[in-house]
């Protein structure tokens, strides 16, 4: 079996959020555990993680810094903490696949997500990303080209375009490896958004290419959720697995009389995700990613906690997300 296990950014954080590079390397050594012991089970597996966490402690520094060297851009942002996190979670996994005597290969993949360049959310950025700042430090950085809102008491907060991914640029690659044998880790954060560039032509041997365009990268957050089902898809996953911070997708979220759903129909999960039922918080991509892979023809999509990778993988924790759920449908009943 061929699974892709979505690791969240804020899941590879201590438990009280905070994101110190001791704090990343425990939570990653947790889930890479997990992972190795699907890899000896002769599970393959494809890795892709979120970068919240890791990206927001670079936008510190950009602000920071702002007055003394220009801002790292947003694409750049993704490219180094692809590099870092694909660091810490090769190193973790390796060190895990040896403790069980295993030698499978690991590698990370610095991947690029391709986006339509008129895509609505660059016309109207409405992402928030970072912290709050006064007016007079938010207006060095609208000063640097980016677009900051005021949100009253709390201050100003950075918005940028969350654009849809529309393919993973790197998938060849990223496929190669695996069928050569590789655990490998890609499309972190994403992917680093890029567009197509009109009219210009790649460079091969020193010769143009007729017709082939280049890319550049742009300021964007694409959800990596969203991308980890094209990189579901170029693989040809079986089984898709979203690790968050929480164990089951919620109904009435936050409220006394919240109630977990374990097995689901995509369709019922579709009526919820269209009635609001999980706002615009992170949850309703995760549902929306778990919906599409199954739709798009996937045995089965899990969003689980990060801790229940292989129970996860196994059917037997988080909410199950099928097209005709088999187990369990009067548990997805209880309390109501």
């Amino acid at each position: 079996m061929r699974i892709l296990i979505a690791l969240g950014g804020n899941a590879m954080t201590a438990p009280d959020g905070r994101a110190r590079p001791e704090d990343q390397i425990a939570a990653v050594g947790v889930a890479m555990a997990a992972v190795a012991d699907l890899v000896a089970a002769g599970v393959e597996v494809v890795l892709t993680h979120g970068n919240g966490p890791q990206v927001g402690n670079l936008l510190v520094k950009n602000e920071l810094s702002a007055q003394v060297v220009p801002p790292v851009p947003l694409d750049w942002c993704g490219a180094q903490t692809q590099g870092t996190l694909g660091f810490v979670i090769v190193s973790a996994l390796e060190a895990a696949l040896a403790e069980r005597g295993v030698g499978t290969p690991v590698a990370a993949v610095v991947t690029r997500t391709l986006v339509d360049a008129h895509d609505p959310g660059f016309a109207r950025p409405t992402k928030p990303i970072g912290r709050y700042l006064p007016a007079d430090q938010a207006a060095v950085m609208v000063g640097h080209g980016q677009s900051w809102e005021d949100r009253g008491e709390r201050g100003w907060r950075r918005v940028v375009a969350s654009p849809e991914p529309l393919r993973v640029l790197d998938a060849g690659a990223v496929r190669t490896l695996v069928e050569a044998g590789f655990v490998v880790v890609a499309c972190g954060g994403g992917g680093i958004p890029v567009v197509r560039e009109p009219g210009l032509t790649g460079v091969q041997g020193g010769q143009g290419v007729q017709g082939v365009q280049r890319v550049q990268g742009v300021e964007a957050v694409i959800d990596k959720d969203l991308s980890a089902v094209l990189l579901a898809r170029a693989v040809d996953a079986e089984q898709l697995v979203i690790a968050t911070d929480v164990d089951h997708v919620f109904l009435r979220y936050g409220r006394a009389d919240r109630r977990a759903l374990h097995h689901v129909d995509v369709g019922e999960l579709r009526t919820h995700l269209a009635a609001g039922e999980f706002g615009g918080g992170s949850m309703a991509p995760k549902a929306e990613a778990a919906c599409r892979f199954v739709e798009d023809g996937g045995r089965r999509a899990v969003i689980a906690a990060l801790g229940e990778i292989r129970e996860a993988v196994l059917g037997d924790a988080g909410t199950v997300v099928e097209k005709r759920p088999t187990l369990r449908n009067s548990e997805n009943r209880q309390g109501e």
